[in-house]
């Protein structure tokens, strides 16, 4: 709920803090932001449409093949890489998903006394992560502007395939705390990519991952979480439908390709999860 991390939040116009007052938030200036009768509160402004914000047909893709536990080692490890952190912060995380999309990751690697936020640029995705987890607050936010967040709040960040602000990660991320990101290897999807058409992963993109983030953070750690999964042609169309994928394809003949391919098919889930600690 957006009560758990209100406190932790800062108004996107002046930077002070929120507190919520019936159906919206407000800092001390006056400054009013809506909440959403779905739940999420909207901190986006600008009267610019976010390029590369999810549709209602990628977001619904997503929770389907999410819900059927496709991705369920990917969501293991990070219930971990959060677990680890807690112990060293005392027990009690703050955990920020940036780029958090249906929330489903967020809401699987909470641990019994931890508070969720959930941002997204997309407010179809958020809809539904304002319902994952009774402890999590979604927000409308834009991952490559200034993050709506109080200095030095966050005990882990997930970065799960969404877009990385060094600077900014480093700003909210309290001093010894946790970055976890997770990108895809050229494993990822086979014999999906090949078969589909579907976009590749760039062979250098870990070295830039790192160089993203410039210098606020050290390298602590990192592991390939690899699974073999089994997909009928259903599962597979979602596969392709809920990532960047789906802006650069035809859906008829994404649709012929599929209907080509054995059912089920044998694919692979294969991400890199690398930890990140930001240095005091």
């Amino acid at each position: 709920m957006l009560a758990d991390v209100i406190d932790h939040l800062s108004c996107p116009i002046c930077r002070d803090g929120l507190t919520l007052a019936g159906g919206s938030a407000r800092c001390a200036r006056g400054h009013a932001f809506d909440v959403a009768r779905q739940g999420y509160l909207n901190l986006l402004t600008g009267s610019a449409a976010p390029g590369t914000a999810d549709t209602p047909a990628m977001v619904a893709a997503r929770e389907e093949f999410l819900g059927a536990g496709h991705f369920a080692p990917l969501t293991a490890r990070l219930r971990a890489a959060v677990e680890a952190a807690g112990a060293a912060a005392g027990g009690r995380s703050l955990v920020v998903d940036a780029g958090a999309g249906t929330g489903h990751h967020l809401a699987g690697a909470l641990g019994p006394r931890d508070a969720g936020l959930a941002l997204d640029v997309s407010k179809h995705a958020l809809r539904r992560a304002a319902r994952a987890h009774p402890r999590i607050g979604a927000v409308a936010a834009d991952v490559w502007r200034p993050l709506p967040l109080r200095d030095a709040r966050a005990d882990v960040l997930l970065d799960v395939f969404a877009p990385r602000n060094g600077p900014e990660f480093a700003r909210v991320l309290r001093p010894g705390g946790t970055l976890v990101v997770v990108t895809p290897t050229p494993r990822h999807l086979a014999p999906l990519v090949g078969d589909l058409g579907l976009l590749s992963v760039d062979q250098d993109k870990d070295r830039r991952v790192e160089e993203s983030l410039g210098g606020d953070f050290v390298p602590a750690g990192a592991t390939v979480v690899e699974s073999e999964m089994r997909l009928d042609h259903r599962a597979v169309a979602a596969a392709a439908a809920m990532g960047p994928s789906a802006w650069h394809t035809d859906p008829d003949a994404l649709g012929r390709r599929i209907s080509r391919l054995a059912d089920p098919v044998g694919v692979t889930m294969s991400c890199r999860v690398a930890l990140f600690r930001k240095i005091t």
